[in-house]
């Protein structure tokens, strides 16, 4: 206590400047109206900058709720979109009407863990067979395909990358509808390849490359890339082509696994025409 009152005694005259000025404020502002209007308008824009940057720091810590609903909200578009249905055969009769049955269903995930850099890149999401998701399950972001889902947990997936040489998925060229492979390859992050595309077949560069569907795995229609470059080796037959993936592997977010509904159903009757 001795030493705060030394302290008190050393700033004194600072003490006596500082209270005489806010006496002096005081006196001014309320003896005059043009300031007073002033000291009002000025304290309610400091109070308005200070409840923005509130507002703005609150926003940025609620960003996580709102990709998540976000997400949650795109994966319910996802499984009403056309591209989840197929056409209803048999004991219906067919009209003007479209009747649909639903062939795909969408699971929100988030991705914790991922590689782009390693020769087999790997995502771990955070579903598991809790949510659904099972082994053979394809997996989408926002702007294109991501990977294949291989190995489940209770809580979490293992899903093989697109930038992975184990994987190869149906693609087919958005315009001309010629099919092939694609095949990561190229060791960038960024790109990958698109294999057994006769070389009769138009490729340009500046083509969209899309998913075939059928396999089991992605509907058709899903954004794989670009074509970046067209190259045609001698005494082969078939184009060598490079894509511009339309999905960013390099960062983690929130994807959507998809589930093919008559899956089971259609291998178990190609199995069935593939035994002797």
């Amino acid at each position: 206590m001795r030493d705060l009152f030394r302290f008190l005694h050393r700033i004194r005259s600072t003490l006596m400047f500082l209270g005489l000025l806010l006496v002096s404020l005081v006196l001014l502002y309320s003896g005059n109206e043009h300031h007073q209007a002033r000291a009002i308008s000025s304290s309610n824009a400091l109070v308005g900058t200070i409840f923005t940057w509130r507002k703005e720091i609150t926003d940025y810590t609620s960003l996580k709720e709102v990709n998540r609903k976000l997400a949650e909200e795109n994966a319910g578009w996802r499984n009403r979109h056309s591209n989840a249905y197929t056409p209803v055969e048999g004991p219906f009769v067919r009209i003007n009407d479209t009747i649909r049955q639903q062939q795909y269903r969408t699971i929100t995930a988030k991705v914790v863990n991922s590689t782009w850099h390693k020769p087999k890149n790997y995502l771990t999401l955070d579903k598991g067979s809790k949510a659904g998701v099972h082994g053979d399950m394809g997996v989408i972001g926002p702007s294109g395909i991501v990977g294949v889902v291989r190995d489940v947990s209770p809580s979490f997936a293992s899903v093989i990358s697109v930038l992975s040489p184990d994987i190869k998925t149906s693609v087919q060229m958005r315009g001309s509808k010629h099919f092939g492979l694609l095949f990561w390859d190229t060791n960038d992050p960024l790109t990958s390849s698109v294999i057994d595309i006769a070389k009769h077949a138009r490729v340009a560069v500046g083509d969209t490359v899309e998913t075939r569907g059928g396999d089991g795995i992605f509907p058709a229609g899903i954004t794989v890339g670009v074509v970046e470059t067209v190259e045609n080796a001698p005494g082969s037959n078939y184009h060598d082509i490079t894509v511009r993936l339309s999905e960013d592997m390099t960062r983690s977010a929130f994807v959507y696994v998809v589930d093919d509904l008559q899956k089971m159903e259609r291998d178990t009757l190609q199995q069935a025409n593939e035994r002797p």
